[in-house]
This record gives structure tokens, C-alpha cells and sequence, in this order.
């Protein structure tokens, strides 16, 4: 009688793949069987089997021969919890190799039954990363070669304040490579309710090397370039070089004109968001790489309101949270443009009403007589945004 009828069959008739448990695993393993760990490198990171070969289970089977013996050999698959080597083990045994089996319950039942585990050899910034970002490597809309991506990425955020605050603390932590953060302000002690980047021993200093020592503090393995500078139409080109996506944190009209004409030019998407009392609203305008698709922020608003319609936080004063639910929402979006995952806000604007925590959604179309957007359109320059504001206002 052969092994796989001695040893317990899996549940999966037509494929008749053998399902060990660990501790006969572990018997077969040192008796001469190749024992391979089919998880990603980031969970073999965590610790594998002694002895064990890695190989992802995605590289093994889109070239077996590469891995495994001689197709005869004595073959053991194991993975986190013993699905994953189930699967393999079918395939491998349908691609003619005869000899292989799963291990039930995987690296998990492995570790509780007290078997030996070893960490692989890294070094540190590789165990740094793959332990940091554990929970995204598990994503597969994020994996790997996704969080290198992010790794690679450069953000530009327009103010460290209230809304930049929480974005720039949950991109760092999301391992974006670069944030080039743009502020001219220094902390006050009336930010503090809001602003949760800043400290009380931060009062009187530069926002933006109050906020670089606080993101360094979080991610050492970023790079944040800290700019006191106002952003103006002379300087804003030079701050989109080389960015990725741009994330709007201003709170005053002219600057929201100007980041969206410079978006235009350069074809970067701008995550948009802005605050007052106890509301907020989000959006994305990518018309700047999408003409004709999806509108930029002068289709939405073609002319700013009037001051007594629009009065910023020191005059109306804002809830404590409520830039950070619209923060979180805009380093979100960032995060979705970077790895081109799910549905941006692109052509909807998303308003809430944190008293009531209420959200409602409105289409947002593109004008095709939009002086900056508008299909085929040279761009047209900049402009006197204080002038424009202060005339429409």
C-alpha cells in the first residue's frame, strides 16, 4: 500500500492529495522528504519550518522544476493555515508529479505543536519592511509590489494643518516614500485642538519641521522635505516636480485655484477637501490627466463665493475632529491614486455632517468650456488668484 493511503487522504476525491498533520510532516521531512513553505516572503518572514525551501506559491507553480526534485520525489506543501498548500498540491500532482502532500493546518498548527521555526536571513531594512507593513502585504489589491510602489511614491501636501495633519501622519505610516510637506505657518496654541501633528513643545516653530520631526518619529525609512515657504504662482511649479499626487490641505480660495491650475499643467491628480464647523466635503479632480472625463475644481466651483459665505476656521470656528475624518479620507484617496486601486472621488464630490454623521454623494461633471480643463485647451497661465477672488467675492 502506498504512502497515500497510509498516511490519510484530503478531502478532495478526484485529486486523492495526502493531508498531513505537522508532527507526521516533520517525520517525513527528516526521513528525506522536501518540505516547501508556499507563503509570500513577507510570511516567511515571520518564521517558517526548519529546514523548509520558500517558494511562493504563485513562482511554484508557474515553473515547478525550478523548485522542486525530481517529479517521483516525496514532496510536502505548507502555507499559513493549509489551504493555500492544498491547492498547490493538486496542481503540482495534475502538472505529473506523484508524490505530494499538504500539510493541514499549515504554519499555524505547525507552531502550536511545538515544532522547530526559523526566521529567514535579511537584513534589516528588508525584516524592517516586511514587518512594518504586514497588513498591507496581505492585501491583494496592495501585496508587495504594491507597497514598493508606495515606497517609490512622492506626495506634495499643501499645508500642515488640520486637514495635512492626519493625512501626512497616515501616509507615512502607509510607507509612502516621499512627502514634500509646504507651509509657511508656525505653530500656535490654537491649533492644537485639531492639528494632532503638532505638540505644545512645538509652539513658535515652523509647522513643517514640527510636522517632519513627528512623521521621522513615526517612519524613520521615509524622506520628508520640509518647505516654509508660502506657495505662490512663481513657486508652485518647482514644488510639483516629480510628485505623484497632490493633496490639498489650504484653507483659503486663491491657493485652491492655484493648486488646481498647476494640477492641470502638469497632469496630477489633487485630492481636494475642505472644512467648516461641524462640516466637510471631499473630491478628486484628475481632469489634468483625464480632459473631458472628469472635471477639476473650476467645473465644481467657476468662481469662489463671497467671504461671508465661506468664513474660515477663525471666524467660524470648527469641531476638533473634523479634520481629521476629512484627512483620513483624503490620505485614502492618496493611497487608492498611488496603487491605481478602487474608485476615486474623481467626477463626485462627497459632503458629511458630523452632527448628524450623515454622508451624501453628489455627481460632479466636467464643464467642456472649463478655461483651464476643457478638452484641447492650451493652458491658459497663471493668474492674479487674489485678484480673482477678491473681484468674484
Amino acid at each position: 500500500m502506498n504512502r497515500a493511503h497510509r498516511e490519510g487522504m484530503a478531502d478532495n476525491p478526484a485529486m486523492s492529495i495526502r493531508e498531513l498533520t505537522p508532527e507526521q510532516a516533520r517525520v517525513r521531512q527528516l526521513a528525506g522528504a522536501v518540505l516547501i513553505d508556499v507563503r509570500e516572503a513577507h510570511e516567511r518572514a515571520a518564521g517558517m519550518a526548519e529546514g523548509a525551501r520558500g517558494a511562493a506559491s504563485g513562482e511554484l507553480l508557474a515553473d515547478p522544476a525550478l523548485f522542486l526534485p525530481l517529479p517521483e520525489q516525496e514532496i510536502i506543501l505548507l502555507c499559513q493555515s493549509g489551504r493555500r498548500s492544498a491547492d498547490a498540491a493538486v496542481a503540482l500532482s495534475a502538472a505529473g508529479y506523484a508524490d505530494v502532500a499538504s500539510v493541514a493546518g499549515g504554519t499555524l498548527a505547525w507552531r502550536a505543536a511545538g515544532l522547530p521555526l526559523v526566521q529567514p536571513e535579511l537584513d534589516a531594512g528588508e525584516r524592517d519592511f516586511l514587518d512594518r507593513y504586514s497588513r498591507h502585504l496581505l492585501l491583494p489589491q496592495v501585496g508587495e509590489a504594491g507597497q514598493r510602489r508606495l515606497q517609490r511614491s512622492r506626495v506634495l501636501l499643501v499645508g500642515a494643518g488640520g486637514l495635512g495633519a492626519p493625512a501626512a501622519f497616515y501616509l507615512a505610516a502607509a510607507g509612502v516614500g516621499r512627502l514634500r510637506i509646504v507651509d509657511d505657518d508656525v505653530v500656535e496654541r490654537s491649533n492644537l485642538h485639531r492639528q494632532i501633528i503638532h505638540t505644545d513643545a512645538g509652539i513658535g516653530t515652523a509647522k513643517v519641521e514640527s510636522a517632519r520631526a513627528r512623521l521621522l518619529a513615526l517612519n524613520p525609512h521615509i524622506e520628508v522635505e520640509a518647505i516654509a515657504q508660502r506657495v505662490t504662482s512663481g513657486n508652485v511649479d518647482a514644488l510639483m516636480q516629480d510628485v505623484d499626487v497632490v493633496l490639498d490641505g489650504s484653507d483659503n480660495f486663491p491657493l485652491r485655484y492655484l493648486l488646481n491650475d498647476a494640477c492641470i499643467k502638469h497632469a496630477r491628480p489633487l485630492v481636494y477637501a475642505a472644512i467648516e464647523r461641524f462640516n466637510g466635503q471631499v473630491a478628486v479632480f484628475d481632469a489634468g490627466r483625464r480632459r473631458g472625463q472628469v472635471p477639476c475644481y473650476r467645473c465644481l466651483f467657476p468662481e469662489p463665493p463671497p467671504p461671508e459665505f465661506a468664513p474660515n476656521c477663525a471666524e467660524a470656528g470648527v469641531l476638533g475632529v473634523l479634520p481629521g475624518l476629512a484627512g483620513v479620507m483624503q490620505a485614502a484617496e492618496a493611497l487608492k491614486l498611488l496603487l491605481d486601486i478602487g474608485q476615486p472621488l474623481a467626477g463626485r464630490l462627497l459632503r458629511f455632517d458630523a452632527l448628524g454623521m450623515r454622508f451624501r454623494e453628489s455627481g460632479v461633471h466636467p464643464d467642456p468650456d472649463c478655461p483651464v480643463c476643457a478638452p484641447g485647451r492650451a493652458f491658459p497661465g497663471y493668474i492674479d488668484y487674489a485678484a480673482f477672488c477678491a473681484h468674484r467675492g
